[in-house]
């Protein structure tokens, strides 16, 4: 069984019409929900343990890129960007590790990505949240090893999908994005969502049951420093 999450009923309807579409209905269970507003989160976990009796993976995918370039940022500017990216998929985490540990096994996978361990062009707060997300996931690991849960993270590169930043920076400046690409990433294409997922999926399941406190990188070979 998967249960989606997503703030916008749109985009999760869609998620959700897609996930159909590959498995049978009853195997797919969406919640319109906030999973950055603690209330929403102990209530979506409520739901989940309700109907399915158990937690077996979770999934920590909560934030946003967007945010002001540059230094020159207030500390409400940092405080919005640090609790959108760090301070949401911790408190995530932290309401559901209770479920994983009670039932002797499980796991967390984070969503970050390479700006948090390669200085590459993107707001001061996002890539300060995702260097903490990876320190985090190698400190949980430690403390979680007993208990037969493991917490692992993923960090993307360049994803291209419909409506995300790269396609509106695509259609302002085409060649230069082009050109980017091509002279940053070895693989010379922006990643797919389906090939972040398929690293989510591989780290939640039991094929990668000796793997905690790792980063996975899908990056194309962006990175140079991880």
């Amino acid at each position: 069984m998967v249960v989606i999450t997503g703030r916008n009923e749109e985009s999760l309807g869609h998620a959700r019409d897609t996930l159909l579409g590959q498995t049978s209905p009853e195997r797919v269970f969406a919640i319109h929900a906030d999973m950055t507003d603690p209330a929403e989160i102990r209530s979506t976990l409520g739901q989940i343990m309700t109907r399915f009796e158990s937690l077996h993976a979770v999934v920590a995918n909560v934030g946003t890129g967007a945010g002001k370039m540059g230094w020159d940022l207030t500390p409400d500017e940092w405080q919005a960007g640090l609790q959108k990216n760090l301070v949401g998929n911790m408190t995530l985490a932290t309401a559901a590790l209770p479920y994983l540990v009670s039932r002797g096994g499980g796991s967390v996978t984070f969503v970050s990505s390479i700006v948090g361990f390669e200085a590459v062009n993107a707001p001061l707060p996002y890539s300060a949240a995702k260097s903490a997300i990876h320190i985090v996931v190698k400190n949980l690991a430690r403390m979680l090893g007993g208990s037969g849960v493991r917490v692992n993270v993923v960090a993307p590169g360049n994803v291209l999908f419909p409506g995300g930043s790269w396609e509106k920076k695509l259609i302002d400046n085409r060649d230069i994005v082009e050109q980017y690409i091509k002279s940053e990433v070895p693989a010379r294409r922006f990643g797919r969502p389906e090939e972040i997922a398929d690293a989510v999926v591989f780290l939640a399941s039991e094929r990668a049951s000796f793997i905690t406190g790792s980063c996975l990188v899908v990056d194309g070979g962006q990175s140079r420093s991880y």
